[in-house]
């Protein structure tokens, strides 16, 4: 279908110099986007974080969203889930469900994606990736989906994740181990499945510059390609897979222009470092999530336009897929009224407004295109200077990476209070809170605690087959004490009845590691009744 304006012009696809010279979309060093041509008109999937209570509630959200539209899924667990407790836990239990949905065993993600159209739609999880990766497994193999039709994506950070999100309590080599099996299990078994998303995201909203953002982004890829390489897997294999996952906030411009110079950056880095030969090796898939830290508590009403600001800014970029930080996103996960708004967001953007007709619209502006040049400058000078310090692990492990992400939430905060930073209704233009009353109820309406899960958890436990589930955790710890792959243990563990404590548990003891890293009695350390046939687990410390 041709494409014009509301006028009648019609449209090229992308354009370019007159002289014909110029950088096209879907050409070396893709600055301008990936694909010259999208499979679609729409050029994105268009998706929204879910996850609240557990799977069977998360299951219904799903759906509700796939029925107005959207096209993708991105799952986000609870407290405990993300920091590998169970939720009968003593530190877990007031969380569960309240932060997204609670994942702790094969049948949360049977019930999370029940007649989830897996040939339709990309799924995303925003969870432990090993853990998240294996209940998908688990799931598509109950739905008797094929592995290798599988699309979506696990995000990673063994790098950083202990110091500015949900901590694991696991030394960083054996994170960086488990982000190197669980990507070459993917490159092996689930060739459309982009087994390694860099995700950017999570610590940026920690408060640093999009230069800093991207240059830990590429110190950490960088240095799991090397890993896997090292594997003497080849570049070609997975490189075709690898994703980023930025973040989106309201410097405009910058967001655009950091976008595009990380396209061109990875580029070059895959084929003159790498030495890759596929061109979609070399041309980095992007999605993005817009700003949480953007958002503000007062007046959640300027939270739409703020998604829409940021979203904008992504479509004019060219990414592949797009989720809109909900309104309420300061005080809970997206709310059902919250998860429209930022769906219609997207499809207003796509169906009425005409900006994502042409790709790379702003190819060419003197600005964007300075800018471009001096992000991918910025940022690959501070890739040097990180790596020039030393191997990102040891650096990790000593504690280099937390201090740059608590001295920018220092700085940020430090910002907003002096007035460095301007926010609409926070410290310019506020209002009082009599006054600040529009979709304050709906963003403040609360999620209650799913105990009901803890109970059924309890009683998991207490029925399970126990030597059946031993098996499976003595091969988790035989894999632990190896060099076998971990993912393919890990699935069986979970098909055996085994719940991602207990899997962690076992991990921490195989690592000679205190296996309850909170030095608390672990509830159920029995695992159920001790018949003839049961052996005593309190060895085990299996939670």
């Amino acid at each position: 279908m041709t494409m014009k304006t509301k006028s009648g012009v019609p449209l090229q696809r992308s354009y370019s110099a007159a002289s014909g010279n110029a950088e096209r979309p879907g050409e070396f060093p893709f600055t301008r986007g990936r694909l010259a041509n999208p499979h679609s008109q729409t050029n994105w999937i268009q998706r929204g974080l879910s996850g609240e209570g557990d799977g069977r509630r998360s299951n219904e959200q799903i759906r509700y969203l796939l029925e107005h539209g959207q096209t993708g899924i991105d799952v986000i667990g609870d407290a405990p889930t993300q920091s590998l407790l169970d939720p009968d836990h003593p530190l877990a239990r007031e969380a569960v469900g309240t932060q997204g949905v609670s994942l702790c065993r094969k049948q949360d993600f049977l019930d999370l994606f029940n007649d989830v159209p897996f040939d339709r739609v990309s799924i995303s999880s925003s969870a432990p990736a090993f853990f998240a990766l294996s209940g998908l497994v688990l799931a598509a193999r109950e739905a008797r989906f094929p592995l290798d039709r599988l699309r979506g994506s696990i995000l990673h950070g063994p790098l950083y994740t202990e110091d500015c999100s949900y901590a694991w309590h696991l030394p960083v080599d054996f994170r960086v181990r488990l982000a190197l099996d669980a990507a070459e299990y993917c490159s092996q078994h689930m060739p459309k499945f982009h087994a390694y998303l860099e995700d950017t995201y999570f610590f940026s909203e920690s408060g640093l510059t999009p230069t800093e953002e991207m240059a830990l982004g590429f110190v950490q890829l960088r240095h799991l390609v090397r890993k896997l390489i090292a594997r003497g897997i080849g570049i070609d294999s997975f490189a075709p897979r690898i994703a980023f996952l930025v973040n989106c906030g309201m410097d405009f411009f910058e967001e655009i222009a950091k976008i595009r110079a990380t396209r061109r950056l990875y580029a070059k880095m895959m084929r003159d470092e790498f030495g890759a030969l596929n061109p979609r090796s070399m041309s980095a898939a992007i999605t993005s999530h817009t700003s949480g830290l953007s958002l503000t508590a007062q007046q959640p009403v300027n939270n739409i336009v703020r998604g829409a600001i940021q979203a904008l800014s992504l479509v004019l970029a060219g990414v592949q897929a797009l989720e809109i930080s909900a309104f309420d996103e300061a005080y809970r996960t997206p709310s059902k009224d919250a998860h429209i708004v930022g769906l219609r967001t997207q499809q207003i953007l796509d169906l009425e407004s005409g900006v994502a007709k042409v790709l790379d619209p702003l190819g060419g502006s003197y600005f964007v295109e300075a800018l471009t040049d001096q992000l991918e400058t910025r940022i690959r000078a501070r890739i040097d200077e990180i790596e020039a310090m030393g191997d990102p692990e040891a650096l990790s492990a000593r504690g280099f990476f937390r201090e740059i992400f608590h001295q920018a939430m220092e700085d940020s905060q430090h910002s907003v209070e002096k007035g460095g930073i301007s926010l609409v209704g926070v410290n310019v233009h506020t209002l009082t809170e009599k006054d600040d009353t529009l979709l304050r109820d709906i963003a403040t309406s609360k999620i209650e605690t799913w105990h009901g899960q803890t109970k059924t958890i309890e009683r998991f436990k207490r029925e399970r087959n126990v030597a059946k589930l031993c098996e499976g955790l003595d091969r988790v710890a035989a894999a632990v004490t190896g060099s076998a792959n971990l993912i393919p243990p890990v699935i069986e563990a979970l098909d055996a009845a085994a719940t991602i404590g207990e899997i962690v548990t076992t991990m921490r003891s195989a690592l000679a590691m205190p296996p309850d890293v909170f030095d608390h009695p672990l509830p159920g350390r029995d695992i159920g009744g001790r018949d003839a046939g049961d052996r005593d687990m309190g060895d085990r410390h299996v939670a």
